[in-house]
C-alpha cells in the first residue's frame, strides 16, 4: 500500500484546520510539530508528531500515532524503547547529504518501523540504494518530495517505489492529487473473466494501431482492447516467438483505430488519440496491472478481422484486429491464441464494465453500442 502524508508544520492554525477539514480517506497521515495540536482530522488519518527531542515527545505520546525523531536521537531512543512505544509507533527522520547519512538511512530503514528521508540531491540513486538495502524487511520508507511530479517518480523507483511520500501542499488541490496518486498506485488491478467466441469475420481493409511502449511486457501480459465500452478482450503483446521475424516485447498489435483501450483503472482512450508520452494499463492474465508509457503509435492500413464474443452474463464483446496469424489474444491460464485460428466456442480473457462512456470516463446514461 502506498501512503500519502501531508506535512502541515508550516501551516498557521486557520490553514491547518481548513486543510484537515477538507481531507478525504486518500490521505493516510498528517505531520505536525510536537508543539501543535494533534489534530482535527478523521480517524483514518494517522497523526504524526515531528519532535525535536525526547522531552518534547512526552507531550505528544498520548495523542500521536507516530512519533518522528531526528536520527541524531537514534541511539538514545532505541536503547529505551518502552518509554516511547507505550502508545505511539516510533520513526526517524534522516536528511541524506552524503555517503555517511546514506548509510544511516539504510540502517534505520532495515531496522525500524518508519524511516522518513529527505534527499538533498535530485538523483534517485540514493533512494534506490535505501530501497535495495531494506528489501524484505518490515519497515516503511517515506520519501519527502517537493511536488506531485516527483511523488509519481518516487513511487515507481526500482519498479516498486518508496512505501509512501510526504509533501508540503500548496493547497487542497495538491493534497487531493497526492491522495489520488497513491490510491491509483494501490488499486492497479482489473477484474477479468472468461469470454466465449461466438463469431469470426474477415471484414476487409482498415487502419490498425500498434502500441509501442517504453517497457517490455511479460508473456502473460497485454492490453485490454474493444469496440464497445462495455467489454474488452486481452490482446497479447509480441513476446511470443514468430517464425519470420524477431519478437518485439515492447509492442501490442492492438487493433483498429476506433477501439477503446483501458488506460487506467477507471478510464479508456481511443487508440486513435494515443501518442508518445501517453500512459496505458498493461494487464496480465491474473488481472494484475501496471502503468506503461507509450513510446510510439504505429498506424498502418492492414486487413482486419472481427472477433465477437460473449461474457457468461450475456454481455456482447467485440474487438477488430489485424487479420494475420502473428496477432494473438490471451485465454484462461495465459493460453496464447492466434487470432486467425480462433473459432466459435474458444475461450478468451476479457473485462466487462457498465456500458456508456463520455471522454473515456464511465457515465450512467442510455447508450447502445453494436
Amino acid at each position: 500500500m502506498k501512503l500519502s502524508w501531508l506535512d502541515l508544520r508550516s501551516f498557521n492554525d486557520v490553514d491547518y484546520k481548513a486543510m484537515c477539514g477538507s481531507l478525504n480517506s486518500d490521505i493516510n497521515g498528517v505531520v505536525v510539530d510536537s508543539s501543535s495540536p494533534v489534530m482535527d482530522c478523521h480517524d483514518s488519518v494517522s497523526r504524526i508528531a515531528f519532535v525535536d527531542s525526547p522531552e518534547e515527545a512526552e507531550g505528544c505520546i498520548e495523542k500521536a500515532d507516530i512519533l518522528l525523531f531526528d536520527h541524531s536521537w537514534y541511539s538514545e531512543i532505541t536503547t529505551q524503547p518502552e518509554t516511547y512505544k507505550s502508545k505511539a509507533e516510533i520513526g526517524f527522520f534522516i536528511h541524506v547529504i552524503d555517503d555517511e547519512t546514506l548509510q544511516t538511512a539504510c540502517k534505520i530503514a532495515r531496522q525500524e518501523k518508519w524511516a522518513v528521508i529527505y534527499f538533498k540531491d535530485p538523483t534517485k540513486i540514493p533512494l534506490e540504494i535505501v530501497l535495495a538495502s531494506a528489501d524484505n524487511t518490515d519497515g516503511k520508507i517515506i520519501t519527502i518530495v517537493k511536488d506531485i511530479q516527483e511523488a509519481e517518480i518516487v513511487l515507481g523507483v526500482l519498479e516498486k517505489g518508496s512505501h509512501g511520500v510526504m509533501l508540503t501542499p500548496n493547497g487542497i488541490i495538491d493534497a487531493r492529487e497526492l491522495g489520488q496518486l497513491c490510491r491509483k498506485a494501490n488499486n492497479l488491478e482489473v477484474s477479468l473473466e472468461e469470454l466465449e467466441v461466438t463469431k469470426i469475420s474477415h471484414i476487409g481493409m482498415g487502419e490498425r494501431a500498434c502500441v509501442d511502449t517504453c517497457s517490455n511486457f511479460a508473456k502473460d501480459e497485454g492490453l485490454l482492447i474493444g469496440s464497445y465500452s462495455q467489454g474488452m478482450i486481452l490482446v497479447s503483446s509480441e513476446t511470443h516467438p514468430l517464425p519470420y521475424m524477431p519478437t518485439r516485447p515492447f509492442r501490442v498489435n492492438a487493433g483498429a483505430i476506433h477501439s477503446y483501450l483501458v488506460s487506467s483503472v477507471s478510464q479508456t482512450n481511443y487508440l486513435s488519440e494515443l501518442s508518445s508520452g501517453h500512459k496505458v494499463l498493461g494487464v496480465n492474465c491474473d488481472g494484475k496491472a501496471r502503468e506503461i508509457v507509450v513510446g510510439r503509435m504505429k498506424i498502418e492500413v492492414r486487413p482486419l478481422l472481427s472477433i465477437d464474443a460473449v461474457s457468461q452474463s450475456g454481455i456482447p464483446v467485440n474487438v477488430i484486429v489485424q487479420d494475420d496469424w502473428h496477432v494473438r489474444v490471451l485465454g484462461p491460464g495465459g493460453k496464447v491464441l492466434n487470432v486467425t485460428e480462433l473459432k466459435p466456442g474458444d475461450k478468451l480473457l476479457g473485462h466487462t464494465a457498465p456500458s456508456g462512456r463520455h471522454v473515456g470516463l464511465p457515465v450512467k446514461e442510455s447508450c447502445l453500442e453494436k
